[in-house]
């Protein structure tokens, strides 16, 4: 098994697999990365066997051959070389020698026949989409799902794919987000759950990009496959909550305000807040929002006033500024509304503009019992 490959070929394909890989493993062979060659082409595989991701370049080559290799030291490795060609060879003891234009390197590797398998995605429905589209979905929704282990549903994203439109939802019960694509179709309705993690890899590897993504899906896996990229994953089993039946439908108290305004003051104000509940209160009457926050084990506390456009009756709400600060944080447009309809119920967040043609962002977050 002889192959010659660019160094930093190399070293950014096992970069993007790497994020698959965990600290610790219970077995060994999960700290390797699967090499398998054939004429002209290289393909390197990770898994944490719940996720496994392969991605394909080429080599010069015209050899066959399968065998797995220590993911952390190929790395680190390959982390110091500039560009250059590196030629890849069988040598003594079980080793896989690597020369370079400076000398040798010889590490020990692994039977591929002990790699674990990814899971065939048979009987699967398949909708496509553009990678841009994908990654900005998961940018909008992923930060709102849950850490709860005792509720796994809620620590994913939930894809919602039917023929009027393409939903995805994230909410850890204190924050929702809801992002909506109604010019994108799926053939087939269907709902499915997936992890952070993976999520997590597709996000930084797609966003920017203009590839098209093939998602092909069915009870149990997902597949996605793009560029030279192929990631496989289990799905989160369970039922999703009913996200419809927590959002007010009724919101006769509609205020619209500049975002970095909003965003900035809410950052100020919540230095001054507890350091355990993040509570501040906001209290809008006419077209004026005053936001303040109290800290009275310390006697801090602090207040500012901004002009806002506002249809409703007067009102205070209170709310947990780190959620409310993650939520602004994640839109990108200029101007917010917020929608409301009782100090206890939730406060809906929607961007005013710059959204594309069929793209919509609903985002929920629950109140704070205010201390009168």
């Amino acid at each position: 098994m002889n192959f010659i490959v660019s160094s930093t070929q190399l070293l950014r394909q096992l970069q993007t697999l790497s994020g698959v890989l965990n600290s610790s493993n219970t077995l060994p062979i999960l700290d390797h990365v699967l090499f398998e060659l054939t004429p002209g082409q290289l393909q390197v595989t990770a898994t944490d066997l719940e996720t496994t991701i392969s991605g394909t370049l080429n080599v010069e080559s015209q050899q066959e051959g399968r065998l797995a290799v220590p993911a952390r030291l190929l790395l680190d490795t390959l982390k110091t070389f500039p560009e250059q060609p590196l030629t890849f060879s069988l040598a003594d003891n079980n080793t896989l020698e690597i020369s370079s234009e400076q000398g040798k390197y010889a590490l020990a590797y692994a039977n591929a026949d002990e790699f674990p398998q990814a899971a065939d995605v048979i009987d699967a429905s398949t909708v496509t989409i553009t990678a841009d589209t994908l990654a900005t979905a998961i940018t909008n929704t992923i930060f709102a799902s849950g850490n709860d282990d005792l509720r796994p549903v809620m620590s994913g994203v939930f894809f919602q794919l039917t023929s009027s439109g393409l939903i995805f939802v994230a909410t850890d019960a204190h924050k929702l987000v809801k992002y909506e694509r109604t010019d994108l179709v799926a053939p087939d309705t269907a709902e499915f759950i997936m992890p952070k993690k993976p999520l997590n890899l597709l996000k930084s590897v797609l966003l920017g990009s203009d590839s098209e993504v093939k998602i092909d899906y069915n009870e149990s896996n997902v597949q996605f496959v793009f560029d030279d990229m192929v990631l496989i994953c289990r799905l989160i089993d369970g039922k999703y909550p009913n996200y419809e039946a927590v959002i007010p439908k009724e919101n006769p108290n509609v205020m619209t305000i500049n975002r970095s305004q909003i965003l900035n003051t809410v950052k100020r104000v919540s230095i001054f807040s507890n350091k355990t509940t993040h509570q501040i209160r906001l209290r809008i009457a006419g077209a004026e929002l005053h936001i303040s926050a109290e800290d009275i084990d310390y006697s801090n506390k602090a207040e500012e006033r901004l002009s806002c456009s506002y249809q409703g009756d007067d009102m205070q709400i209170g709310f947990n500024a780190r959620f409310l600060t993650e939520m602004l944080n994640n839109l990108n447009s200029d101007e917010i509304q917020l929608e409301l309809s009782l100090p206890n119920r939730a406060g809906i967040i929607t961007p005013v503009d710059g959204l594309d043609q069929g793209e919509k962002v609903t985002m929920l977050v629950m109140p704070v019992m205010l201390n009168s």
